[in-house]
């Protein structure tokens, strides 16, 4: 494919995942896909609908064999970004040839998981590198362990991004359990949210919609338009079946943004976030 790193910037999508069922899959796993979702096949989705660049974020079921998102991104320089898994002892070297390739984030996906004790001395060496490389550190768990993570890890001055609303349910609305001290965070600076994956806020289609209107209104109120983002989440794993990239972006239209929040969500947070020309 050709070098994308001159092509204009129309939108970014900032969350999504390339992987092909031949891969070695981790050992503890959620998941495990019956489908391949390549590169190409992604890119044809971005062009489709209007998108020039993307994020690519490893996926749980790959664990912390990034090569073929590493791949994904040698094959496009320029137009995409990276978000990896990472063993708490990688090294240095590694995480430089990373950045090189346009790795901006290390993600640490905890559904399903018992909380790790991100204060512990175990986890600062990681923590220290990924603050001294300039990335920012991706959480995805249940809202209401969100702001426990956060605080953990404030001493280490990262950039913080939070997955998909923070998980929340929204058939408890938004004075669920740990909502409204995500909300406070915005003030911080520092912690930046995903506005995606609409489909995984546990209620029924339109419940969730509702929810995504109630939640990003209260979202960029503490946060500023600055601080949040949109991302297909596409494939959709384990919503093949009833969700598609066309689903996703209709989901955010029926949001009725502002213009100045659509651009926003859809090109000036990301473009800053992942250092995208």
């Amino acid at each position: 494919m050709p070098d994308a790193s001159d092509l204009p910037l129309t939108a970014i999508d900032s969350h999504a995942h390339v992987f092909s069922r031949g891969l070695n899959l981790a050992s503890e796993r959620r998941y495990a896909p019956g489908y391949d979702a390549p590169l190409g096949d992604y890119l044809g989705q971005l062009l489709v609908h209007g998108f020039s660049h993307g994020v690519l974020v490893q996926p749980s079921f790959l664990g912390t064999d990034n090569r073929y998102l590493l791949s994904a991104l040698q094959t496009v320089p320029g137009q995409l970004r990276g978000v990896v898994m990472l063993e708490r002892d990688v090294e240095r070297e590694t995480l430089e040839h990373m950045a090189g390739l346009g790795v901006r984030g290390v993600r640490l996906n905890l559904m399903g998981q018992a909380l790790p004790n991100l204060a512990g001395a175990e986890w600062r060496p990681l923590l220290e590198r990924i603050g001294e490389l300039g990335w920012h550190l991706e959480l995805h768990r249940q809202v209401a362990d969100i702001p426990t993570l956060v605080r953990a890890l404030q001493p280490y001055g990262l950039d913080i991004v939070i997955d998909h609303f923070g998980r929340p349910d929204a058939r408890r609305g938004l004075g669920q359990p740990g909502f409204a001290e995500l909300l406070t965070l915005g003030g911080q600076g520092k912690v930046w949210v995903k506005v995606s994956g609409i489909y995984r806020l546990e209620g029924e289609p339109e419940e969730n919609l509702a929810f995504a209107r109630s939640a990003l209104c209260a979202l960029e109120a503490h946060y500023g338009a600055e601080r949040l983002m949109w991302g297909s989440d596409w494939p959709h794993t384990q919503h093949e079946s009833a969700v598609s990239f066309g689903t996703a972006v209709q989901q955010f239209e029926a949001l009725g943004c502002s213009a100045e929040l659509r651009q926003a969500l859809l090109v000036d947070t990301a473009r800053v976030l992942f250092g995208f020309e």
